[in-house]
């Protein structure tokens, strides 16, 4: 039964697909395709032309294309000529800013195009993404739009040309890739010759040859916004004082932003260098810039041309514009200090915020006052304090929650609540580092210190520690130390007293390592209702990593004054003075004070010399331009003029 019944299931099947009498069916024939060339087709026509760069003989070429279209066009029995849509100087690898050919689309999708004539593929798209769905958008139109590509034969209503199109695609693509490529050897020659490309800056102009010139007027502009901003003025009020003095940026407009002068600061042009190579497009399709932190080799020349700022006041200002929370009008540039006497002799003060100084530089400000003493300093250790039979037992073996203790990790500083409580009822503190100690020390502060760090609060009666941004003092730490960014580092701190005098301090060379990574935990029970204990759920687990010089060294005897120079410091018998200001260093500073002043007063002066806007926006001059310049700069919102006469004008 079951063979039978499967013989007749076939048998049926093939007596279906038999057909049936066909002057039963009736045939409805698809619209033909009509040959574009013929006259009593295609009515609208069209014509798309775009070269890659603005030069003379590009400009030649899209001119002649424009003309060819326009005639041919125009000439043709039955065809209305629509227009010429064109992009000059625009690359064929993405259509993103291609006006000429995305108001084409447009056109087509409104129904104003039947038919589209260009030269070949790679005048039309050079990206094979891009070419064949702007061709299959266009072709799934109602009514359907033709792309003729002449020189490639090729029209895109006809179903046969749609491989060979694909083909022509990926070679004008991997044409465009090598053109790239060769593009970018063919600079980096220039760069490695010297011969340095100098787009327009604000400040200069280019002579005949090309070279960089300075330009007098601008060159004022340039000069102000850096000395006002190394003096505590920040963008956005110098950028409101340039507009009430009708300042015109490099393009001549009265419109200034916080940005662009931030991006004027940052341009070595300005103190006489060139860099090139300060960004790069890795793809070649999407043309999009990225910023160059080493992922390409960069070429720099200084004294490449005529310097408008000094090498150090461009530094200084760079510096500053690092630190981005560094905003003290009050001080708006540290100098490098260092405490001479008392207990905290060599320590450095620092800005958690702060950049702008090296290691070499720190450690220099602490071996400044410190070398000339060294050699007593062990002499009286040697006879005071006999270490001879102690052993080292590292405090990190032993877990306290009662030990004042510093973490740095992220970019951010935290104290644990013990720390607050040794140092009853103080809301703020400064950090010094000893770079020749490698040591920290903490001591109170007044909140108007420029260092002041406020690491606590008092809440409901408890004091409470505060997790501070420290980005300036983790690069520094990190740099002389030679840390590992991925890790986190806690340090147990040693409260030391006398009197009324009180410091924390924390040797760096033996912190507590530690780093967190996400593991997934072995699955639970496989007939648990839970899906994450089937699967195994991902939780973060603390791993404390100890330095392989510690092994074996529980125990072992001191024979070093290295590994005693915190106990060296409790047993400190001379006058403490914890609280004893820093002297400044000007030889190891950018600007001193007495810098800052001086360029304060040349900026003051330059503005004192440009016009006063009238009502109507023209520039006036006055017979008493210094109190009117001054009274419209502090409108502005800056202390020009104030700042000026403090600091003796």
């Amino acid at each position: 039964m079951k063979e039978n019944s499967g013989q007749d299931r076939k048998q049926k099947i093939r007596d279906k697909y038999k057909g049936t009498d066909v002057s039963e069916i009736e045939i409805i024939p698809a619209k033909p395709i009509v040959d574009f060339t013929e006259s009593g087709g295609i009515r609208r026509v069209a014509a798309y032309v775009r070269v890659s760069t603005d030069n003379d003989e590009q400009t030649l070429s899209y001119e002649l294309q424009k003309n060819y279209y326009t005639e041919y066009i125009t000439g043709h029995p039955g065809w209305e000529f629509v227009g010429i849509y064109a992009d000059e100087g625009i690359s064929g690898t993405s259509i993103t800013h291609r006006k000429g050919m995305l108001q084409m689309i447009e056109d087509c999708k409104a129904g104003k195009i039947d038919l589209i004539l260009t030269k070949s593929i790679a005048r039309f798209a050079r990206n094979i993404v891009d070419c064949l769905s702007v061709i299959d958008l266009l072709k799934n139109l109602e009514p359907p739009v033709g792309v003729q590509f002449e020189a490639d034969n090729i029209y895109t209503l006809d179903n046969n040309g749609r491989m060979i199109l694909t083909i022509l695609a990926s070679v004008a693509e991997e044409e465009s890739h090598s053109k790239s490529v060769i593009m970018n050897w063919s600079i980096e020659r220039r760069f490695r010759k010297g011969l340095f490309l100098t787009p327009e800056l604000l400040g200069y102009d280019r002579d005949e040859e090309g070279d960089l010139i300075v330009n007098d007027d601008e060159a004022e502009t340039v000069k102000a916004i850096y000395y006002l901003y190394l003096n505590g003025v920040s963008f956005s009020e110098i950028a409101e004082l340039l507009k009430a003095y009708k300042r015109k940026t490099k393009q001549g407009s009265y419109e200034w932003s916080a940005s662009t002068l931030a991006e004027i600061v940052a341009n070595e042009r300005h103190c006489g260098d060139i860099r090139a190579w300060k960004t790069f497009t890795p793809n070649f399709l999407t043309h999009k810039a990225k910023k160059n932190n080493g992922a390409r080799t960069q070429f720099r020349r200084k004294n490449h041309h005529e310097a408008i700022v000094s090498r150090t006041v461009y530094d200084a200002a760079n510096y500053l514009r690092a630190s981005r929370s560094y905003a003290k009008k009050a001080r708006p540039l540290p100098v490098l200090s260092v405490v001479d006497n008392g207990i905290l002799r060599g320590y450095v003060p620092l800005d958690k915020d702060w950049t702008g100084f090296s290691k070499d530089e720190y450690q220099k400000a602490s071996e400044s006052v410190m070398s000339e003493l060294e050699n007593i300093r062990q002499i009286e250790y040697k006879v005071g304090l006999d270490m001879r039979g102690y052993e080292v037992v590292r405090s990190q073996y032993f877990a306290t929650m009662k030990n004042p203790a510093m973490t740095i990790a992220d970019g951010k500083l935290g104290f644990n609540t013990s720390c607050l409580k040794k140092f009853e009822n103080v809301e703020y503190v400064e950090l010094l580092l000893n770079s020749v100690n490698r040591c920290i020390a903490v001591r109170p502060c007044d909140q108007n210190n420029p260092n002041a760090i406020h690491w606590g609060r008092l809440r409901e009666g408890r004091w409470c520690a505060l997790s501070k941004s420290c980005r300036g003092l983790e690069k520094t730490l990190f740099d002389i130390m030679d840390w590992d960014k991925d890790l986190k580092y806690r340090f147990r701190g040693d409260f030391i007293e006398k009197d009324d005098q009180k410091v924390i301090l924390f040797q760096l060379d033996e912190p507590e390592m530690v780093k967190t990574e996400n593991i997934v935990l072995p699955p639970k029970d496989a007939e648990s209702d839970n899906e994450a204990e089937i699967t195994g759920r991902t939780v973060k687990q603390t791993i404390y990593i100890l330095p392989p010089e510690w092994e074996n060294t529980f125990g072992r005897q001191i024979t070093s004054i290295v590994e005693v120079n915190l106990l060296e410091q409790r047993h400190y018998a001379a006058d403490w003075d914890v609280l004893r200001p820093a002297k400044e260093l000007a030889e190891y500073s950018a600007l001193t004070s007495e810098d800052l002043e001086e360029l304060l007063y040349e900026a003051r002066t330059i503005i004192e010399r440009w016009p006063i806007p009238d009502e109507h926006g023209t520039g006036k001059s006055t017979d008493d331009g210094t109190e009117e310049s001054a009274d419209a700069a502090t409108e502005c919102g800056t202390d020009v003029g104030a700042g000026a006469e403090e600091n003796g004008d």
